[in-house]
Parts: structure tokens; sequence; C-alpha cells
């Protein structure tokens, strides 16, 4: 016969199995659509702009084992204790954390980047080879070293070649969002901007982060520490708060997204004003190259 305390412990569980459950949805909605805005969205303000933010559900007032009294609040603590998440770069060591992504999205795998990063040199220049010309990135390897040393392994991989940007923003929102090597960046499929490395890492350089004209920043989900392949190249000023990691600066090829913004985007019902652009920015080739 089950005792009282069994009963807690198999209701303990199964709030905890509904909780990773939820947990897995919300990431998989998140991971859809990020940086701050998604084809499912909620509309907030933030710094001055209305922007689309993801929505990842979840928030309930009250939980299942909240409000059953028959589950102890040890129980309940340990069953929404959250995952730890990767870890900033480590200056005594230096070492980054690049962990698993386990939100679901699809991937394109090639790997884990090393641990060991060096920051210097200060500075590394990162050149988008497009179909429309080159776009440059002055990259911050002092402040954004786990970032930098990313996307370098990711040229190196040629995990960008090939890939379209597949967002374009708005004039309350004026970025281009590129990095999802999977999607088609036609205003049909609803799966881009999901795609991935499979791994995640934590967010840098964000103390006085701005996200002014000729910004890179990566994009992310809401939740912290889920930094991974996409960014967005800003051709205006966005009144963000500082949670994107700012990877470099655009030295070149500003022009490049002007001219995407001029043409447009692919009409789309998601609301939010943003979708892919009418004039395709494809990503033949990345590389990067800095001085010692």
């Amino acid at each position: 016969m089950a005792t009282g305390k069994d009963r807690q412990k198999q209701l303990a569980r199964e709030h905890y199995e509904r909780q990773m459950q939820r947990r897995i949805e919300r990431e998989h909605k998140a991971k859809r659509t990020a940086i701050i805005g998604s084809t499912v969205g909620v509309v907030i303000v933030v710094g001055g702009i209305v922007a689309a933010v993801a929505l990842l559900g979840g928030n309930d007032t009250q939980t299942e084992a909240a409000a059953s009294p028959s589950a102890s609040a040890a129980d309940t603590a340990a069953a929404e204790q959250p995952p730890a998440g990767p870890k900033p770069y480590d200056a005594a060591t230096g070492a980054c954390d690049y962990v698993a992504d386990s939100s679901g999205g699809p991937v394109k795998d090639v790997g884990m980047p090393p641990a060991k990063v060096k920051t210097t040199p200060a500075t590394k220049t990162m050149t988008f080879n497009t179909n429309l010309g080159d776009i440059v990135v002055e990259l911050d390897n002092a402040k954004a070293p786990c970032t930098t040393n990313s996307l370098e392994f990711l040229a190196k991989k040629k995990y960008y070649d090939g890939s379209k940007c597949h967002r374009l923003g708005n004039q309350q929102f004026p970025m281009l969002q590129c990095g999802d090597p999977m999607a088609k960046a036609d205003g049909k499929n609803q799966a881009d901007g999901s795609g991935g490395p499979g791994y995640k890492m934590a967010e840098e350089n964000l103390q006085g982060a701005q996200y002014k004209r000729g910004v890179m920043a990566m994009a992310k989900t809401q939740e912290k520490g889920s930094t991974g392949s996409q960014f967005f190249l800003v051709y205006g000023d966005i009144g963000l708060t500082p949670d994107y990691t700012p990877v470099g600066t655009i030295t070149k090829g500003l022009d490049i997204l002007d001219k995407v913004n001029k043409a447009g985007i692919i009409a789309n019902a998601t609301g939010d004003g943003t979708g892919a652009p009418k004039q395709t920015l494809e990503i033949k080739d990345v590389t990067i190259a800095g001085k010692s």
C-alpha cells in the first residue's frame, strides 16, 4: 500500500516531468526566432521601440505542485531547480564553456569549438563574401573571446557557406539576421531561425552595450546562455536592452545592408513588421584573420 511519502514523491516526479516538457517546448519555440522576435510573438516596448519578442509561455502564477498540498516543499524546490547554463569566459584559465544545446531545433553539426582561447590579438577581421559583395566586420576578440573563437571555428568548418540571411527588420527594428544554415529565406518556411550548431555559450561584452548602426551582435533566445551561431547586422539604431553579445563593428558593407533594407520584406503574416528579405543575401564564404 502506498504511503503518504510515496505519494509525495510521485507527485513531485510528475511535476518535474511536466516542467521539463514545458521547458523543452518553450525553448523550441524561442529557438525558432532567436533575437527578440518571432513569428509567434507578443509585442512589447523595449528602449522606446516596439519589438516582437518570442512567446515562451509557461508564465504560470501557480504550478501544479504548488497547488497540491501533498507535495513537500523540498521536493518542489528540487523539481524547479533549473539546469546549469554555460559559464562565462574564465580569464584565469583562458577557457570558454561551450555546452550542448538541447532545445530541439535543427542542427548542422560541425563539432564543438576548442575551449582554450586567447584574447590576443585584440581584434580580428571577419569577411563575409556574399552575392552582393563583401561585408567586413572587426571582431572584438579582447572583450568577446569565446564568441569570436566560436565564429572562427564555424568559419573554418564552412558552417555558414551557402546560407541565406532569413530575417529583415523595419524602421523601428533595423537589422538583418543571419546564421541559420538551414534557413530558406523565402517567407514560406516557418522553421527559419530555428537552426543552430548544436551548442550554445554565455553572452559577453554586455556592459554598456548599445546596438547602433554598424554593430554586429549575436542572436539568442530570452534565456541567458543561449547564444549560438545566429547573428544580426544593425543598419540603424535599435534601443535594445544589453542582453545580446556585441561581437564586432561593420567596417565595410553597410551599403549592402541598406540595399537589402530598401528592397523590403516578403509579405507574411507575422504581424511584427519583420520577414524574409526580398533581396536575397547569401553568404558564400567566411574568413577570419588577425595579426598577433
